[in-house]
């Protein structure tokens, strides 16, 4: 960040007031990625007409494909949903150290170990919906786990949006983790 040069001519730190609103944007930002994959995760659903009986004759029904029908997608969900309270939760309490004069050191590294979690926890489960939504679209021979994605592409489409959108939160936490560093790093200084 840029610094402003003293009379001294040394340079000094750039303001906290700008690393506090850096926080809080990010916060926010977070808050609507997580928000956004998670409506994007509980809308998958989709039903289709697929054989039941492979040998002839053949006879057709409706199918669903839900999200609910997979842990993986499941513990998407709920990681989504925990990332979006603990950002909001989080985006309050950085309106509310903004107010005041400084927030202590204390409470900033609270801040890192809690977003270095969070972060964790969104990897883990942006990873294994990876990991179900790639069987979906590519199948996998040795298995014989046939792919899914011709045959229910609204429902794959949902499924790879809210895992993007699980990866985007994730990033955003490790920047978090980065920014709350660099802010106490500068305050030891």
């Amino acid at each position: 960040m840029a610094g402003t040069v003293e009379d001294s001519g040394k340079t000094a730190p750039s303001s906290p007031a700008g690393l506090r609103g850096a926080d809080l944007g990010l916060r926010v930002l977070l808050f609507a990625v997580s928000l956004s994959g998670l409506v994007v995760l509980v809308t998958a659903k989709q039903t289709e007409m697929v054989p039941l009986v492979l040998t002839p004759p053949f006879r057709f029904g409706p199918v669903p494909a839900q999200f609910k029908d997979s842990p993986a997608l499941i513990y998407l969900l709920v990681a989504l949903c925990m990332t979006s309270l603990y950002s909001l939760v989080t985006a309050a309490s950085s309106v509310k150290s903004m107010s005041s004069s400084a927030s202590c050191a204390k409470g900033i590294f609270v801040l890192i170990l809690l977003d270095v979690v969070y972060a964790g926890i969104m990897a883990s489960a942006t990873g294994t919906a990876g990991a179900v939504a790639w069987v979906g679209l590519k199948g996998n021979s040795h298995t014989r786990w046939n792919k899914i994605c011709n045959i229910y592409d609204k429902f794959c489409r949902h499924i790879g949006s809210a895992t993007c959108l699980g990866l985007i939160a994730s990033i955003l936490l490790v920047l978090l983790v980065v920014l709350n560093a660099y802010s106490l790093y500068r305050r030891s200084r």
